[in-house]
């Protein structure tokens, strides 16, 4: 079975975009959940930090994958005028 690398090729670097913007997202609220769970552990308090800082792994998260589809529309941008 012989793989037709050039057409695959635009399909690929879509996927590879896709997952790179869900795991950056997911990545944000896991590190901001983590954070949130251990100053919890540490104060004694139940929930309270782990929920603050999973709205702001969220803002944080959705402000990064915001500006990583800005940069690919841009440089989609550039690409098309050369």
């Amino acid at each position: 079975m012989s793989l037709n690398y050039k057409k695959n090729r635009a399909w690929a670097e879509n996927l590879s975009i896709v997952m790179q913007l869900g795991l950056t997202m997911a990545g944000c609220i896991l590190f901001c959940f983590y954070i949130g769970w251990q100053i919890d552990k540490w104060l004694g308090i139940r929930g309270v930090f782990t929920v603050i800082f999973i709205l702001l792994g969220i803002l944080g998260g959705g402000n990064v994958v915001y500006r990583q589809i800005i940069e690919v529309m841009d440089s989609g941008k550039k690409d098309s005028t050369d």
